[in-house]
């Protein structure tokens, strides 16, 4: 079986994250799309909520596991559940710049070689924080999130609101 991870934050998961997941699921016979937290980051939603989205909005595509990365690192994360590649999308050069010194450690590692994905155009100036601040502000964000973090994200202006 061929098995990558596609790790991120995902607070919140977006329709540029979705695409570069349901590419992967066709490359791969299996995707895990592991969930971390970086304790430097200030997060919006808990990790079990940004499971929560994940999980529903995945849920109809094959292959796809939803699942914590926990601690550690994602090489030995990839390591222990024998994914052969980290699947990452890129939106422009400058992720590119940012991933490669990671990819190649990661690499140096264990061995877990990392496949770039480049994003779909219409989704390259998406970003999770971008969202997050249009939203905030009272903006339209329901051509960018699926539904699950547009109900989510309604409930919690409404919740601040009142």
């Amino acid at each position: 079986m061929r098995r990558a991870v596609c790790p991120g934050s995902f607070d919140p998961i977006h329709n540029g994250h979705l695409e570069v997941i349901a590419r992967a699921s066709g490359l791969f016979d299996e995707v895990i799309v592991a969930v971390s937290t970086n304790y430097a980051k200030r997060y919006r939603f808990t990790l079990e909520e940004r499971l929560g989205m994940a999980r529903q909005t995945l849920a109809s595509l094959k292959g796809i596991v939803v699942e914590p990365m926990g601690e550690g690192l994602l090489a030995e994360y990839c390591h222990d559940r024998g994914a052969s590649a980290i699947v990452k999308g890129l939106r422009s050069s400058s992720d590119f710049d940012y991933e490669l010194p990671m990819a190649t450690m990661n690499r140096h590692l264990t061995g877990v070689e990392t496949v770039f994905l480049p994003g779909e155009g219409h989704y390259v100036h998406l970003s999770s924080t971008i969202i997050k601040e249009v939203a905030s502000l009272g903006g339209d964000i329901s051509d960018f999130v699926p539904k699950a973090v547009l109900r989510a994200m309604s409930q919690e202006q409404s919740d601040a609101a009142g």
